[in-house]
């Protein structure tokens, strides 16, 4: 793994930020300039004992490194509509030590570390009065045993006195999944061919400024899902002794609803919370409760403490290691599907000196976050990421 230089980052996009403005006459003949480039990194480790690719036991040790850049562009049309145009880029490296248990003959086998590229690219509207938004988005990712192609849709509404708006989101991914089945079970069942996955989710969202001191959102996000929905690389070993690959329905619909809300306590303290509900027709119910506390120390040091619960019930379909009949139709034994609850907890330390991160103008913000996540099953991670922003 790579180490980033920080100082060579932002000696980077220093360049960057004043060659864009060296070409001025350019860019006032395209009405295009660079907004803000964003930089997020992040480090995270897990560790427990109920590993779905050996049947529900075993280490679920795992770490993955990441990157996101993004770039936000503006320009002003003829008409005098507002154009954005936000190109990400992010990629991602893990290993698993459970993922080597696919073919556990070798000594580490191609499951055992992976990378994934995901770029996309955004375009929005917005019109002369600043109160209607459309937009579009177009993505692509790429692992080794799968990928997907992504299509959305956005639509917002302002209302005249600016207080709330009314948002719309459609998305469909369209995925290609390399079935990998475990080592000994390829010869009855086959392996490597490949299954389709289709996503379809669709988001409303309505916001509103109540007062100086108070804002709330609340958001409905239907999804339906089709095509291959198992992992087929995860066992599942029944009462009997018998061994088979995951089996799921291949169709699962997913309704959540959120509400989200910040109050201002004073001019250094904003308490953000939220709620969000979640079922599906596989038997999953969860709540999430979550709470931050941004704290202003200094006009330009804040420290954000925060803390998540979550619970939720079974899918019908999991059973733990051996408690399963052969005779289902359906079955798993992938402990992200039982009956479990967590906690999670950490803190935010954001930077915005005047002068810029390091005396460098154009790097106006740095955050660093820690969190630590806890499971009732066993399963343990810590998250350490750094974000960069550049205008």
């Amino acid at each position: 793994m790579k180490k980033i230089s920080l100082s060579v980052i932002a000696l980077f996009f220093q360049t960057l930020c004043l060659f864009a403005q060296s070409d001025s006459s350019a860019y006032k003949q395209r009405k295009l300039k660079v907004e803000e480039v964003n930089f997020v990194s992040s480090y995270y480790v897990q560790d427990g004992e109920n590993s779905a690719v050996t049947g529900g036991i075993g280490t679920e040790k795992l770490t993955n490194f990441g990157s996101v850049l993004e770039i936000k562009m503006v320009k002003k049309d003829k008409l005098g509509r507002t154009r954005n145009i936000v190109t990400e880029v992010g990629f991602d490296h893990y290993t698993s030590a459970s993922s080597d248990k696919v073919d556990p003959s070798t000594i580490s086998s191609a499951s055992s570390a992976d990378g994934r590229f995901y770029p996309s690219v955004a375009y929005s509207s917005t019109n002369l009065k600043g109160n209607r938004t459309m937009g579009g988005v177009a993505s692509f990712s790429i692992e080794s045993d799968y990928q997907s192609y992504g299509l959305g849709l956005t639509m917002a509404k302002v209302s005249k006195d600016k207080s709330s708006e009314l948002t719309v989101r459609l998305q469909a991914y369209f995925d290609i999944w390399d079935v990998l089945l475990p080592i000994e079970l390829r010869s009855v069942y086959g392996s490597g061919y490949q299954r389709p996955r289709n996503s379809y989710n669709a988001m409303l969202t309505y916001s509103k400024i109540v007062n100086e001191r108070l804002q709330y959102a609340v958001t409905i996000d239907p999804a339906y899902q089709e095509g291959l929905l198992a992992t087929k690389f995860q066992r599942v070993y029944f009462s009997d002794n018998t061994e088979r690959a995951e089996n799921l329905p291949d169709r699962r619909f997913k309704l959540p609803a959120s509400i989200r809300a910040a109050y201002f306590l004073g001019d250094r303290t904003i308490l953000r919370s939220s709620y969000r509900f979640f079922i599906d027709n596989w038997g999953v119910m969860a709540h999430t409760a979550n709470i931050e506390l941004p704290v202003k120390i200094t006009p330009l040091v804040s420290v954000s403490p925060f803390y998540r619960f979550y619970v939720q019930t079974a899918a019908a379909y999991f059973a733990p290691y051996k408690m399963r009949s052969a005779t289902e139709e359906f079955y798993t034994s992938d402990y992200d599907l039982s009956s479990f609850n967590s906690h999670c907890f950490g803190a935010g330390l954001r930077f915005t000196p005047v002068k810029g991160i390091f005396g460098i103008k154009h790097f106006a913000m740095l955050e660093l976050r820690y969190g630590h996540y806890l499971r009732s099953s066993g399963l343990f991670s810590d998250i350490i990421s750094l974000n960069a922003k550049f205008r």
